[in-house]
Order: structure tokens, then sequence, then C-alpha cells
């Protein structure tokens, strides 16, 4: 397995070298210049010498191959990301704050997400074509077609115009009082996991469906084992290894779906930090993002690679 693990990581860097040229290069063609916006918010006389100063003043002078590999070098030297270009603060110390945030955010949704999809596809599965099967695939249908902004938003409106009630905006920190923490986070978690268990509930009742038709579950009904022993014993492991992958593919999914709920629900998250920089036109604060969000997602399916060994005894890595 250390072998496997050490090519799958080695794997991992060319594909981290291209995310990292593209993002680098994209967030560049963004309409808008940085400049600009510092020369008309500063209120500095936009005359040509100011302008050059301050283009060379950010390194923008120089080309963006030049750029490209100052950054790639202070990175791999350093660990270094760079400085936003607005507060001067290091991108390293940004992410350090609003990190924890979203992978708090992203980790209860997450939980959300499975604890309202496995039961029901699983209880689905096993009362096929009954009223609870329609019931649960209704539901599932229902919340593919429920947008997760759109629920935020009446999450947040209705109940401020009927009983004056609103969610929390003051972001108070796990470390300060979990369980106001924790509070605070439920709605936006819910709303989040909701959506996200949709695709998954589908896929549970499936491959559960698929499995009970096996061999090897008819012996295990045929030797009289009760149903919760065939079922959490012998077919659910079996089911869940097309989930997780499906878990896995959500990731992006997920950490997109963060940046708009941290919108709505005002969460300090990287969600909100990657909106601020963009409309700031922050280049080193949205490569920093994008840097480390694919770092999770690659890190993220790597792990689910590595749990298929973990659900499925004949997966073998070489």
């Amino acid at each position: 397995m250390g072998a496997y693990l050490a090519r799958r990581l080695l794997a991992l860097l060319p594909t981290l070298v291209l995310a990292s040229l593209i993002v680098f290069v994209t967030i560049r063609l963004i309409p808008g210049d940085v400049i600009d916006l510092m020369l008309s918010q500063n209120d500095v006389s936009a005359d040509k010498m100011s302008r050059e100063q301050l283009v060379a003043a950010l390194g923008f002078d120089r080309p963006v191959a030049e750029q490209y590999g100052r950054w790639v070098s202070a990175i791999v030297l350093h660990g270094d990301l760079g400085k936003s270009l607005w507060q001067a603060t290091p991108v390293t110390e940004l992410l350090a704050t609003r990190l924890p945030v979203t992978f708090e955010l992203g980790l209860m949704s997450l939980i959300v997400a499975l604890t309202i999809a496995l039961p029901i596809g699983t209880w689905s599965a096993m009362r096929q074509d009954t009223a609870g099967d329609y019931l649960g695939r209704s539901f599932s249908i229902l919340l593919l077609a429920v947008p997760s902004f759109w629920l935020a938003t009446m999450v947040v409106v209705f109940p401020s115009i009927w009983w004056g009630w609103s969610p929390e905006v003051n972001y108070v920190r796990f470390s300060d009082a979990p369980w106001q923490n924790l509070k605070q986070m439920a709605l936006p978690a819910l709303v989040l996991g909701a959506g996200l268990s949709a695709i998954t509930m589908r896929l549970m009742r499936t491959m559960m469906l698929e499995v009970l038709r096996q061999d090897y579950i008819r012996t295990a009904w045929a030797k009289g084992l009760p149903e919760r022993l065939v079922v959490v014993r012998h077919a659910l492991r079996n089911a869940l290894v097309p989930v997780i992958t499906l878990v896995g593919l959500q990731v992006p999914l997920l950490i997109g779906g963060a940046v708009i709920i941290e919108q709505i629900f005002v969460i300090p998250g990287m969600g909100l930090l990657l909106l601020e920089a963009v409309n700031q036109r922050d280049y080193p604060v949205i490569t920093g993002v994008f840097l480390v969000v694919g770092c999770g997602v690659m890190a993220i399916n790597l792990l689910v690679d590595l749990s298929y060994g973990l659900l499925d005894p004949k997966v073998r890595y070489r």
C-alpha cells in the first residue's frame, strides 16, 4: 500500500501544477484592472508616472511567465503564497483564519447529507414499490429540484417577515463558544447538506437494489438471518463503494455551494474571502484560495480511493 500511495502522490503533482497554471493565467483575464481600482479608490492622480510606479511595486511589469515562476518558487522554497494586494497581509494568514470556518461548514453539511441519504436510500430499497419507497423517491426529487441558494434565501427572508427572526450574522468561533457556534452553523449546513443528499439518496437506493439481488444475499436470507444483520453486515458495505465515490466527486460541488451559502448567511469562510478577492482583483488571494481548494479536493479523492480497501476486502493496492 505504501508504494501505491507514493505513486498516487507523485501522479498528483502534474495535476496540481497544471491547475495552478490555469488559475494563475485565467484570473488575469477577468475584466477590470486592479491598478485602475487602486488608483480610483485611493484618489491618486492617474498620470503615467504614478501608474508605472504602482505597476512596478506590485511586480506586474514582469512577464506573466516570470510572475508565475516567482510565485511557484516562493511556495516551494518558503511556503509563501504571497501577500494581499490591498491589505499587505500574507495570504497564508488569511487562509488560516478562513479555512477552519469553511471546513466546519463542509464537514457538517456532509454529515447532514449522509444522515439524510443513507437511511432513506436503504429503506427505499428494502421496501421497493411501497408507499415508503415512493415517498423517499419523491423527497429526493424535491431536493434535486430546489436549488440550495433559493432555499437559503427563503430560510433567511420568510422567518424575518413572519416571525421577526433571522439567522445570527455576527460569527462566533467554535473555540470561543462551541454551542453558540454549532447553533449558528446548523442552519447553513442543513441547507447545503440537503441539496447534496438528493443524488446520494438515489444512488444508495439503486446500489442497494442491485446488491440485494445477489446470490450471497439470497443465501443469507435462506439461512434465516434477521433483516438488520443481512442489511448491515452483508449488503450495506458493498453498496457503499460507489456511494463513497460519488461523495468524493461531490466535494467540489460542496465547496462551490459553500461560496454562495457563506455569502447569504454572512459566514466569514473561504467562500466569502474569494468573493471579496474577485471583486477587488486581489490575484494572490484568489490563487491561494484555489490552490488550497485544489489540494483539498485531490486529498479527499485520494482518501476515497484508499477507503475502498476498508469497504471491500477484495480490493488490493499494488
